[in-house]
């Protein structure tokens, strides 16, 4: 096993994340999270327990050098040291154990660590975590109400293929394959995936499209791309208050795990690098989960259980 000092290793793993498409914004708040990590480690390792406060805000006194190998508890004290600090909240403390987990799985495959310590961690509780979507009737309703061709199918467009703001954003008429019935989407990192999308979505594409050959499908001012900016500024308009774009993406994933219950589906066609991103949507079925609870919990039965 080879070890290593935070420094060196979290420089090879920005050169793997950037190996592997990562935005620049991505990469840059993973390295963060990282680096205020490592400065905790250095900190327990070289700092006498009353003064960690005093050198954690000034933090020109903080240091990298210290090796990455480190036990599972060091994480619970790290999560336990932000959360005394009451600068983090649940959802961020969440992140952050997700990009260190992250860090140490690709340590682990590299050998410098016996494992990945972030396994087995407790993770925080999240208030009102679970995700607030539109039904399929819902969204047709919601779709139906818009009497602007345009901003319809850019909704439609949104819930028929599951695509973000951005992306929906840059598709050009040249991506679309009006025979397989697919868009070719250029998402985060530019990594290209392909979608797909319903004839009638499609159809009403084709006629918004006319007789352009090519540029951007939905323009904006002289003839530019439209803006995500515009987009929310069309939910605003015709949606109820709180459903945005990203709303849509979910009541199109949701709808598509519960006709389908392919997880993995879900995550190629929504574009996530890794499939617990995905794996919230596991939690969105009520109907089937009405269902397995009247058929087996043996409260729900009108006779006697013995």
């Amino acid at each position: 096993m080879q070890s290593g000092l935070f420094p060196e290793w979290l420089n090879r793993y920005k050169y793997h994340l950037r190996m592997r498409n990562y935005s620049p914004k991505t990469i840059s708040s993973y390295e963060q999270g990282i680096r205020y990590f490592g400065y905790y480690v250095w900190l327990m390792r070289n700092v006498r327990e009353e003064s960690l406060t005093g050198y954690w805000n000034d933090h020109s006194r903080l240091r990298l050098d210290t090796d990455v190998q480190i036990e599972p508890k060091v994480i619970s004290e790290y999560l336990t040291f932000l959360s005394d600090l009451r600068t983090y909240n649940a959802k961020t403390l969440h992140r952050l154990i997700s990009t260190i987990s992250s860090f140490y799985r690709y340590l682990y495959s590299q050998g410098a660590v016996l494992q990945n310590p972030v396994v087995g961690i407790e993770r925080p509780k999240v208030k009102g975590q679970e995700l607030r979507y539109l039904k399929h009737s819902q969204v047709l309703r919601l779709i139906d109400s818009i009497s602007n061709d345009r901003d319809r199918l850019i909704v439609r467009t949104i819930y028929a293929t599951g695509v973000r703001v951005s992306e929906l954003c840059s598709i050009r008429i040249d991506d679309i394959d009006f025979d397989e019935q697919t868009i070719r989407i250029c998402g985060k990192g530019g990594k290209i995936r392909t979608v797909f999308i319903d004839p009638d979505t499609l159809d009403e594409l084709g006629k918004f499209i006319g007789m352009r050959y090519s540029g951007p499908v939905f323009l904006g001012q002289q003839e530019h791309p439209l803006t995500p900016r515009t987009v929310q500024l069309i939910f605003k308009r015709h949606a109820p208050s709180g459903i945005t774009p990203h709303k849509i993406r979910h009541s199109y994933a949701s709808e598509l795990y519960r006709r389908s219950k392919n997880l993995k589906v879900v995550q190629e066609n929504l574009g996530h690098t890794s499939i617990k991103t995905t794996e919230v949507y596991l939690h969105t079925d009520l109907d089937e989960r009405k269902r397995v609870y009247r058929e087996f919990f043996p409260l729900s039965e009108k006779k006697d259980v013995t």
